[in-house]
């Protein structure tokens, strides 16, 4: 089903990439899938095109000349939250590492197929632009050891102060108060959170580490999301 952005039209890409014939690809696949699509070649006309038209979600090369994407990204971040799927052309894993640090919800490996983009954008969009009655993006707000989740309003809170979360670490936050005290595989939270049967489990690592950053006073020493070895991770509020 068709996302539509927050002033009810269809949802707007912002596809920034040097590659002329990449961009010009995503860009009438996701024409084609019914989204609104911007294109820019660098890292300040992404940034211009984002600051005069807020895209509900960016589709950002991490390769850029000059200013390259993880700036972008950080940039991106700074003035609102906006999704981001990194596209990279290497398969190095401290580069994916990297995008997902920055705050990027998803990456894609040059080579790839645009159709796989095009239900990437959609699953993200699907929890960035949740549609209205119960869904992934609504519910009851949750509570537990000094951390709330409005799932409806988007907003999280540690001891009554405004979390910064990312769309993919504000999931995953309300899933495990969904769940206190259950222990999950990565693929299990990759399935449930992210929406994917498949996929590089070391997305799920690293999100659950931003979010300990935040979440936790100590975080190299968990108390709240704890490591369970062999199996995965559990929430436990009680953080004994």
């Amino acid at each position: 089903m068709q996302q539509h952005s927050t002033a009810g039209g269809p949802a707007r890409v912002l596809v920034v990439d040097d590659d002329p014939v990449v961009a010009e690809v995503v860009a009438a696949y996701l024409d084609r899938a019914g989204y609104t699509v911007e294109r820019a070649g660098d890292g300040p006309a992404a940034l211009d095109r984002a600051a005069a038209h807020r895209p509900d979600l960016v589709v950002l090369d991490l390769m850029l000349p000059g200013m390259d994407g993880l700036e972008v990204c950080r940039r991106l971040r700074e003035r609102a939250p906006v999704p981001v799927i990194m596209l990279t052309a290497r398969g190095d894993e401290d580069d994916r590492v990297l995008g997902l640090e920055v705050g990027a919800d998803d990456y894609v490996t040059k080579p790839f197929s645009p159709r796989e983009l095009v239900l990437r954008v959609a699953s993200v969009l699907r929890r960035a632009l949740p549609l209205p009655g119960p869904g992934p993006g609504g519910g009851a707000p949750l509570a537990a050891a000094g951390l709330t989740v409005d799932p409806a309003a988007r907003r999280a809170t540690r001891n009554g102060a405004e979390l910064a979360l990312t769309l993919r670490e504000f999931d995953l936050l309300a899933f495990f108060l969904r769940h206190p005290g259950r222990a999950f595989r990565r693929d299990d939270l990759m399935r449930e959170v992210w929406g994917w049967d498949f996929g590089d489990l070391s997305t799920v690592t690293v999100h659950v580490r931003r979010l300990r950053g935040k979440v936790e006073d100590d975080p190299a020493r968990p108390r709240l999301i704890r490591t369970v070895w062999g199996v995965g991770y559990r929430f436990e509020p009680g953080g004994e």
